[in-house]
């Protein structure tokens, strides 16, 4: 069975950073793309991140380039979201999601992706 466990979240003054961390167990590993989403209230789910493991492919949404790193520790099943220079409209769940297949790139869709955490808040007050 297949486990996505996202830890890090919480609360931070805009221009703060933290760093989320996402466990994969009963997964193989390699060569598979793990990417972050968040979700708003009222919004729909949106990408932020994504990474295929034991590759150097990477992938960010435009509104977190140059603040967001996406990062993997293959030897944990771990991949990592540091999120720097937070911004209040960067508030949301975010979730650790997996694609079930090899790949050489991250889908943005979320209904592309098999495997879901139970998402952790960020909050970031102004």
């Amino acid at each position: 069975q297949v486990q996505l466990v996202e830890s890090g979240g919480g609360s931070v003054q805009a221009g703060g950073s933290l760093r989320l961390s996402c466990t994969a167990s009963g997964y193989t590993y390699s060569r598979r793309c793990m990417g972050w989403f968040r979700q708003a209230p009222g919004r729909e789910r949106e990408v932020v991140a994504g990474i295929v493991s034991g590759t150097s492919f990477t992938y960010y949404a435009d509104s977190v380039k140059g603040r967001f790193t996406i990062s993997q520790d293959n030897a944990k099943n771990t991949v990592y979201l540091q999120m720097n220079s937070l911004k209040p409209e960067d508030t949301a769940m975010y979730y650790c999601a997996a694609v079930g297949v090899a790949a050489t790139f991250c889908p943005t869709r979320p209904d592309l992706y098999n495997y879901w955490g139970q998402g952790t808040q960020v909050t970031v007050s102004s």
